[in-house]
């Protein structure tokens, strides 16, 4: 009698089981889907556009006559619509922000790791001087050594922004994926694979960085959020997102100029950045948590 084959199960199909268990985390990612679906959808099919004048319409409260269900702004624009704009641009700058941040931190966290002695001094200082710099302050510089080139032109602001954020995000994630390649790379199976003469740099892509991924997924997590405020915090300063267009930043910094008369500029946007920022903190958590259950 033929014995029934035990199918295995990977470490990913234990973390997604695990992760799937715990409610908040997969709360928060239907959420944020439906957030992400409402932002990105939401302005075609709504009535108004986010950069038209209701001259008439100047500082409405929250009605569903003729659709102003936020109201207006105290320019006499719909806040419905542009909240939904603020929101697709802030999630754009966290998310691809935070891809340029993991594509530079894990090519050099790997790199300086697995080949060590003078080339991983040499570029884990880099990082450390970096690091000495405050992070908000050169990025300020950047914003405004850039502003006369970017002015009027709304795609370079954002773009800007992107490049500003990321090149110094990823500086965590180097030493993140240092310390886990110097760990690996005594593993058997690198020492395998540099016997039977794999280059170094196929040795990187092929083994070390597959093998980091757990920790890396869970930071990138926990970095899009900072991210989001660290462009929110420009965006309150003047130095992020130009007019017409806009972000939750922009809006909590026009919502804060007239919160004793239009208090409601100001509750949309503070209470759509917190949901936010609780279902991507959730969902780190939530996915730390699935990937190495000892470290609860």
């Amino acid at each position: 009698m033929e014995k029934a084959s035990v199918q295995g199960r990977s470490l990913w199909d234990d973390a997604r089981a695990r992760l799937l268990k715990n409610r908040a985390a997969v709360a928060s990612i239907f959420l944020l889907i439906g957030i992400t679906v409402l932002a990105i959808a939401g302005p075609w099919v709504w009535p108004h556009d986010y950069d038209h004048v209701y001259k008439l319409k100047v500082g409405i409260a929250p009605t569903f006559d003729d659709w102003f269900w936020f109201g207006t702004d105290a320019q006499g624009r719909d806040l419905f619509v542009r909240l939904l704009y603020g929101l697709r641009v802030s999630l754009a700058v966290g998310v691809v922000a935070t891809f340029v941040s993991l594509v530079i931190g894990v090519i050099w966290g790997a790199t300086a790791g697995y080949i060590g002695g003078k080339v991983d001094e040499f570029m884990m200082r880099i990082v450390d001087t970096l690091y000495a710099m405050p992070f908000i302050f050169f990025v300020i510089i950047l914003m405004v050594v850039f502003k006369d080139f970017t002015t009027g032109r709304p795609a370079l602001n954002i773009l800007l922004i992107f490049v500003a954020i990321g090149a110094v995000e990823w500086l965590t994630m180097a030493r993140i994926v240092r310390g886990q390649t110097i760990a690996l790379k005594r593993k058997e199976f690198i020492e395998a694979a540099e016997a039977a003469g794999v280059r170094p740099f196929i040795i990187i892509g092929r083994h070390i960085v597959p093998n980091v991924l757990g920790p890396v997924v869970v930071y990138v997590t926990l970095t899009i959020p900072s991210v989001i405020l660290a462009e929110s915090f420009l965006s309150f300063l003047g130095l992020g997102v130009q007019e017409p267009l806009t972000s939750l930043g922009k809006l909590i910094a026009n919502g804060a100029q007239d919160m004793e008369t239009m208090p409601w500029t100001l509750l949309f946007p503070a209470v759509a950045m917190m949901i936010t920022l609780y279902c991507f903190n959730f969902i780190g958590d939530g996915l730390r948590d699935a990937i190495d259950p000892k470290d609860r």
